[in-house]
């Protein structure tokens, strides 16, 4: 829920990065959204999981962060990123609805998780000013998901297929986790779901590592994956080659 700050409404935010590489194409400027309903095994930033905590800001304050070296983001642009910044749709809609007004290139990382249909005109409206998503996609099957996040895939696959609907570009993202989602069958799974997306641009597979221990041990919060070994970027190659290979495999076939 937003809230007022000299009568402008603001959102939760986390924190700001000024120069992202990773988050969408060229020099971004991020922009993390406090509070998350997902409590993925692997998570490495669970200080962004509270929707209380986190700084108030309002969009104003947020765009002079970008226009401190706007000169680094010509092609680059905006990154909203989490936490997960669909929690807080209506400040999110109205943060890149002034970014297009100045012809920002706006970017949204999220797992689609709180996407429902009863709100699809609230997501319609975000979708206007909305020119690529890089989309989580934890698991290949409702039950993997379920136990690897707590929360039920069908609403991630409803947000897909919303954003294909709406002709928005798609990347989606994989995190690799030895033993949990790096599994032939599932790779292979992952591919076939993935397959019939029309708007599938990119695929990202993001090796599993460990640096968000501290963070569970800072805040008192026992860590799900201990003693599981980070991936090395070799594995994840693979592992992406083989999701890519079953994707051309089932395009052929549609």
């Amino acid at each position: 829920m937003m809230q007022c700050k000299e009568g402008k409404t603001t959102g939760r935010i986390h924190s700001l990065e000024s120069f992202g590489t990773v988050d969408g194409p060229g020099i971004r400027f991020l922009v993390f959204f406090q509070g998350c309903p997902m409590r993925c095994q692997y998570c490495h930033n669970p200080d962004t999981w509270d929707p209380r905590a986190g700084k108030e800001m309002t969009v104003d304050e947020i765009l002079e962060g970008y226009e401190k070296n706007k000169n680094f983001y010509r092609k680059g642009g905006i990154t909203a990123t989490g936490g997960e910044p669909l929690l807080q749709l209506s400040f999110l809609t109205e943060l890149f609805r002034e970014a297009k007004k100045r012809g920002i290139h706006t970017c949204l990382d999220t797992s689609g998780i709180v996407y429902r249909e009863e709100k699809k005109e609230k997501f319609q409206e975000l979708f206007q000013y909305l020119d690529l998503v890089l989309l989580d996609m934890k698991h290949s099957t409702a039950q993997g998901h379920l136990e690897l996040t707590g929360q039920k895939q069908e609403y991630v696959l409803s947000f897909a297929h919303a954003l294909e609907q709406a002709k928005i570009p798609m990347i989606v993202r994989h995190v690799a986790v030895p033993g949990i989602t790096d599994g032939e069958e599932h790779l292979d799974r992952l591919g076939e779901l993935l397959a019939p997306f029309g708007n599938l641009k990119g695929l990202e597979v993001l090796p599993y590592h460990t640096m968000g221990i501290k963070k569970y041990e800072a805040m008192g919060i026992s860590y799900p994956l201990e003693g599981v070994a980070p991936m090395e970027k070799p594995q994840a190659l693979e592992t992406r080659n083989r999701i890519v290979k079953k994707i051309q495999e089932m395009r052929k076939k549609l």
